[in-house]
């Protein structure tokens, strides 16, 4: 288990584009659907309880919140989206925001996208992908609660998310996950290894 996701500490919370804080290092941002378990994906990458505030009530977070890491590198958890209870206009203003955050963002390095691998690939899960697809970045999606499936329903689930990503142009991968068992914790560490390393990288950004 590394021990270097362990020392993710909360750093800021950002409500608009003036108070995300200044683009340094690198950084992975997480996003979901409010149901998927996104939050306590977090909290178990990085054996925390409680780094990601849960929610019994999916879709009250409206923030976007930075966690912090060593050597200039973070996790940024987007508001989950999909959310029941939040009026029309609150909906579009998140997702300005967020649509803000992933196209001009110059430190972010990857996309993972939070899925209940029950209901995968749904409409709001399809527009971030095509978010990303749009900004050439890379996105590996966490087929999270596979404790709830048989195993051959959880693979099954798994190759059939396989063959939906091949028609997208930007990077993709996809694996199983549980926040509650901690089955796939090791290979999301290293994917998210992989985008954060401090190497040559290509600029995701689109040219104008």
């Amino acid at each position: 288990m590394s021990a270097f996701y362990q020392q993710a500490h909360f750093l800021q919370s950002a409500t608009t584009p003036d108070t995300l804080p200044p683009e340094s290092g690198f950084e992975v941002a997480f996003s979901g659907r409010s149901n998927s378990g996104k939050s306590s994906t977090l909290n178990r990458l990085c054996q925390q309880r409680s780094l990601a505030r849960t929610s019994k009530t999916p879709g009250r977070t409206q923030l976007i919140n930075f966690f912090a890491l060593p050597e200039d590198k973070f996790l940024v958890d987007l508001p989950g989206y999909g959310y029941a209870k939040v009026p029309e206009k609150v909906k579009l203003k998140w997702a300005k925001f967020i649509e803000l955050y992933l196209t001009q963002r110059f430190t972010l390095r990857g996309l993972v996208i939070v899925m209940d691998i029950r209901r995968p690939m749904l409409d709001h899960d399809i527009n971030m992908l095509s978010w990303a697809e749009s900004r050439h970045l890379a996105v590996h999606i966490v087929l999270n609660k596979s404790d709830k499936l048989k195993h051959g329903q959880a693979k099954s689930a798994l190759l059939k998310t396989q063959q939906q990503l091949k028609k997208y142009k930007n990077e993709t991968s996809v694996q199983m996950f549980s926040a509650l068992k901690g089955v796939g914790v090791e290979a999301l560490h290293k994917q998210l290894d992989i985008w954060l390393e401090p190497q040559p990288y290509k600029n995701n950004l689109p040219e104008k």
